[in-house]
C-alpha cells in the first residue's frame, strides 16, 4: 500500500514536493523516475515483500516499462505461476513485478485477471503512453488534472495542488453537497477542473498529441444474470466466498488486525480471521461510548470473548474533536457528510499507534446484502408490486420514518416522471434548504429515479454510486493519514456479483436484513450478533457534540465571522438561527449544520489560504 504521483514533463521539485506529501502514506520508502518526458513519484508502505526488490518505481528488465501501484493484487501467486509458465522471469515477490508482466502480455486486459484493490499508473515507452487504472469498486483513489502542460495525477489531491493552478470550488459539487448531502458521486470533485479516475476505469494519455482516451473496463450497470440457486445452495456459495475472501486478504507479510464494531460484517470478519488463523494472534480496534445510544461494547466483548482477539478500544471527546477537526478536513481533502467519519480516524490511529499496518474492515456488505434499514422502503414497493402483501407488511412494521418512507419517498420516486408530482417535491425540497442562496440552477443527481422501486436496482446504485464511492474514499483517507492499509473483503467482486445475483427475498424476508447472509453465518458467529436488528457501526453522537458549549461556541463564531456571511452559498441570518435552536434542543439540524460547517473549514483550509502541510 502506497501512494503515487504523476506528470508528463520533466520537473524534479514538483516531483519531491509530490512525494513529500505522500509521506504519511508510504513512510517506509520513496523514489522517482523521469525520462524527460514523463515523472513518477511513489511512497511505499511495505507490505509484502518487505526488501528493497519492491522499491518502485519498478521497471521490467529492458526499462521500457515502468510502474508506480498503490494497493494489493490478492491472487498475484497464481497470476504469477501462469506468467511463468509463458516465459517471464521474476526478481521479487512483489504483486507490483506482477503487473508489470500481466501487461506485457495482456495489455490493457491485464485487469480482468485481477482480484485487488488498485490504482496504478504505467509508462510504456514504447508506445508513448501513459496507462492508468482503478479497481473494480475504487477502493483505490486516483485523482487528475489536464492542462496545457498535460497530465498531472496522484493518490491524493493535496499532490496535485503542488502544480500552479486556479483553486476554484466547483459550484455543483458544493450545491449537491449542501443541499442533498452528495459527494463522490461522479467524475467531479469540490475542486474545478480537478477529476476523479472512476472505478473500474482506465485512462490512456498518448503523450504525442495530449490525446487522452477513457474507458470503463468493469461495469456492473451492464447487468448481472439473475442467479437460479436454491437459499439454501446460497448461503454456501456466500460461506465459502467469504471464507476464501478473508483468507486472501490476510496475505500479508507483516500481522494482519481487524476493526470491530460489534456489528454483523466486522465481527463475522472476526470469527472469520479466527478460524483460519488459529493459534495466531490478532489485534482488534473498536470505538466505544459508555452509557450512550450508540455504544456497542457489549456486542465487541461478546466477539472478544469467542474469538479471544487482543482488544483496543478508545472513546473519542468533543475535545478531541475540536483538537483533530482541521487534521481531519485536511485529511479527507473533501468536505463530508457525518461526524462520525471521526470515529474511523480515531480507531486508525489507534492501529497505528498500536504498530499495525493492516487492518480489515466490513465496508460493502451493506450495500450488497440490504443491511440498512433504507433498504426496507425500497422492497416494500418491490413486494407490492410482486403480489408479496405479507413481506410488505413485515418491512413496513419496521419503518421508523413511515410518513417519509411511504410517502415522501414515492413521491420522489415519481417526481422525476410527472410535473404535478415535480412541483410538490420542488416545495418540499425549498423548504428543507431555506437556509441555502440560489447560487446553482444546473442539473442535479436524483438518486430516487436512478433507483426507482427496486431493490437490487438501489442496491447496485448505492454500490457504484451513492454510498460505496463516499465510505471507501473516508476509509483510504482515513486510514492512509495513519499509515494503515485498509483491506475489504466484503468487497470481493466474487462475492459482489452472487450477492447481486440474489432475489430481493434472499437478502431481506420476515423484516430482517441480511438474510441469507444471518443463515450462511450461524455456525460460526454468537447468535447474539446475528440476531442484532440495529444498525450503528463506529457511529458517533454528532446531535449531542454539536450542542456541546465548546464546539456550539466554535460554531456560533464561525458562522458570525465576516469569511462565512461573505459567502454566496448560505443565508447567515438563517443559518445562525439554526445554530442557536440545534444548541437549545429545540431542533435537531446537526447534518445541516455539520455540512455548512465542514465546508466553510474546506474553504478556508483548501480555497483561501495556501494549504497548511499535515502533521506527520
Amino acid at each position: 500500500m502506497c501512494g503515487i504521483n504523476g506528470f508528463t514533463w520533466k520537473d524534479e521539485s514538483l516531483i519531491a514536493r509530490m512525494n513529500r506529501d505522500l509521506s504519511h502514506r508510504g513512510p517506509d520508502d520513496g523514489g522517482s523516475y523521469s525520462d524527460g518526458r514523463v515523472s513518477l513519484g511513489h511512497r511505499r508502505l511495505s507490505i509484502i515483500d518487505l526488501s528493497p526488490l519492491g522499491k518502485q518505481p519498478m521497471s521490467n528488465e529492458d526499462g521500457n516499462i515502468w510502474i508506480v501501484f498503490n494497493g494489493e493484487i490478492y491472487n498475484f501467486s497464481s497470476i504469477r505461476g501462469e506468467l511463468e509458465g509463458l516465459g517471464h522471469r521474476f526478481r521479487s515477490r512483489t504483486d507490483t513485478e506482477v503487473i508489470i508482466h500481466s501487461y506485457e502480455e495482456w495489455g490493457s486486459a491485464c485487469c480482468q485477471r485481477f482480484n485487488g484493490m488498485w490504482a496504478f499508473a504505467i509508462f510504456d515507452k514504447r508506445k508513448g503512453e501513459l496507462f492508468l487504472s482503478r479497481d473494480r469498486f475504487g477502493i483505490k483513489p486516483l485523482y487528475y488534472h489536464l492542462d496545457g502542460d498535460g497530465l498531472i495525477f496522484s493518490s491524493e489531491i493535496r499532490c496535485i495542488l503542488e502544480h500552479p493552478m486556479p483553486r476554484l470550488p466547483n459550484d455543483r459539487m458544493v450545491y449537491e453537497y449542501l443541499a442533498y448531502g452528495f459527494h463522490d458521486h461522479c467524475r467531479e470533485t469540490f475542486f474545478s477542473d480537478i477529476y476523479r479516475l472512476m472505478p473500474g476505469e482506465c485512462l490512456i494519455y498518448r503523450l504525442s498529441g495530449g490525446q487522452v482516451e477513457r474507458f470503463k473496463w468493469y461495469d456492473l450497470t451492464n447487468g448481472i444474470e439473475s442467479s437460479s440457486l436454491s437459499l439454501e445452495d446460497a448461503e454456501v456459495c456466500i460461506r465459502e466466498l467469504f471464507q476464501d475472501s478473508v483468507r486472501l486478504r490476510l496475505i500479508a507479510d507483516v500481522p494482519v488486525g481487524s476493526c470491530l464494531s460489534g456489528g454483523i460484517d466486522s465481527s463475522s470478519i472476526v470469527y472469520m480471521m479466527r478460524r483460519l488463523l488459529k493459534e495466531n494472534r490478532i489485534k482488534a480496534f473498536s470505538m466505544v461510548f459508555p452509557d450512550a445510544d450508540v455504544d456497542e461494547s457489549s456486542y465487541i466483548d461478546e466477539v472478544v470473548g469467542d474469538t479471544d482477539v487482543e482488544t483496543y478500544r478508545m472513546t473519542p471527546t468533543p475535545e478531541d474533536l475540536m483538537r483533530d477537526l482541521s487534521d481531519l478536513v485536511r485529511t479527507q481533502e473533501e468536505p463530508f457528510a457525518t461526524l462520525s467519519i471521526y470515529g474511523q480516524y480515531r480507531v486508525m490511529q489507534l492501529a497505528h499507534q498500536s504498530g499495525m499496518k493492516v487492518l480489515l474492515d466490513g465496508q460493502g456488505a451493506d450495500e450488497i446484502l440490504a443491511g440498512y434499514f433504507i433498504y426496507f422502503k425500497y422492497y416494500i414497493f418491490e413486494s407490492l408490486k410482486k403480489g408479496r402483501l405479507k413481506e410488505a407488511e413485515a418491512a413496513a412494521a419496521l419503518l421508523s420514518r413511515r410518513f417519509d418512507d411511504l410517502v415522501i419517498f414515492p413521491l420522489a420516486v415519481l417526481g422525476g416522471r410527472f410535473e404535478i408530482v415535480q412541483g410538490i417535491m420542488e416545495r418540499i425540497w425549498q423548504r428543507k434548504q431555506g437556509y441555502l442562496q440560489r447560487f446553482y440552477s444546473g442539473p442535479v443527481s436524483n438518486p430516487f429515479v436512478e433507483r426507482g422501486f427496486d431493490l437490487n436496482s438501489a442496491l447496485l446504485n448505492n454500490l457504484v454510486k451513492y454510498s460505496i464511492p463516499q465510505l471507501l474514499r473516508y476509509e483510504d483517507k482515513n486510514s492512509m493519514r495513519w499509515s494503515i492499509e485498509s483491506r475489504v473483503p466484503f468487497l470481493d467482486y466474487r462475492l459482489v456479483e452472487l450477492a447481486l445475483s440474489l432475489p430481493s427475498n434472499y437478502k431481506i424476508r420476515d423484516g430482517t436484513t441480511k438474510y441469507v447472509f444471518r443463515r450462511a453465518m450461524k455456525d460460526l458467529v454468537s447468535s447474539r450478533i446475528l440476531g442484532r436488528k440495529d444498525k450503528i457501526g463506529f457511529a458517533t453522537p454528532d446531535k449531542d457534540w454539536l450542542a456541546n458549549p465548546a464546539l456550539a461556541s466554535m460554531m456560533g463564531e464561525v458562522v458570525e465571522s465576516e469569511e462565512f456571511r461573505s459567502r454566496k452559498y448560505w443565508k447567515p441570518p438563517v443559518v445562525s438561527s439554526m445554530v442557536d435552536e440545534h444548541r437549545k434542543g429545540i431542533r435537531n439540524w446537526s447534518e445541516e449544520l455539520w455540512r455548512v460547517l465542514n465546508l466553510e473549514m474546506w474553504l478556508r483550509e483548501f480555497v483561501d489560504e495556501q494549504m497548511q502541510r499535515p502533521t506527520e
